[in-house]
């Protein structure tokens, strides 16, 4: 790995989808007709949760989407025959890790999979995180995934301390998750003037009127804030 020994100013990059800046993904989508609504609106990534004890569990047919969506199934300790058959039916782009697989798992994974498969490991932070065990995992997936620590997997609605990532000594491009909402925009721009890699920001139960069910109109709002 790499140290960073600073934070400096940077170039925005292009986004998955083309745009400049970093991308959006927005996950735990549940409902047709509410997927539908929220890729009009053209996010980079939208993710679909297929572990069963999530309020968010996803198990039906992923309705047609903008091909510049990239479809990211989760997973939390699935074994590798599920996550496969969920790729050939779903068309999955992405496939996000949220358990405790390993780098052996990731590998196998990695070497079963098209290339053109993005594999995405996540990993929990609170108030400290031990970046080096990150480094087994590089040559074994496309990105990590920062997100708060809590009870469950995910969407457990809170952010955790970003200053931790201050200490990120990678250029492994990672999506930033956790509580992130409208009241973060301002943090979210003051972040993105760093030197961190991130790829995407990750958004999920902050746009919700009920698990899996995204407010259309505040999701575009900070759709439209964000690419400012």
């Amino acid at each position: 790995m790499n140290k960073q020994t600073n934070l400096h100013q940077v170039t925005s990059a292009p986004s998955p989808s083309g745009r400049a800046g970093v991308g959006i993904k927005i996950c735990g989508m549940k409902y047709p007709e509410n997927i539908i609504e929220v890729g009009s609106l053209l996010p980079d990534y939208m993710g679909f949760i297929f572990w069963e004890k999530s309020a968010r569990y996803f198990d039906g047919e992923i309705p047609n989407l903008p091909k510049s969506i990239k479809k990211v199934g989760i997973f939390v300790n699935a074994s590798l025959e599920e996550i496969l058959e969920k790729i050939k039916i779903h068309d999955l782009q992405a496939v996000q890790l949220h358990g405790e697989e390993s780098v052996e798992f990731c590998e196998l994974l990695k070497k079963n999979t098209p290339k053109l498969i993005e594999v995405i490991k996540v990993f929990p932070i609170l108030d400290t995180f031990d970046f080096s065990l990150l480094e087994p995992f590089e040559p074994v997936c496309d990105f990590f995934l920062f997100d708060t620590k809590g009870k469950l997997p995910g969407g457990n609605g809170t952010t955790f301390d970003w200053t931790v990532l201050k200490q990120y000594p990678s250029s492994k491009p990672f999506f930033l998750s956790g509580g992130i909402g409208i009241e973060e925009l301002e943090s979210i721009k003051e972040i993105l003037k760093t030197n961190l890699p991130i790829h995407a920001i990750d958004v999920n139960s902050k746009f919700e009127s009920e698990p899996g069910l995204k407010k259309i109109e505040l999701f575009s709002s900070f759709k439209d804030n964000f690419e400012l």
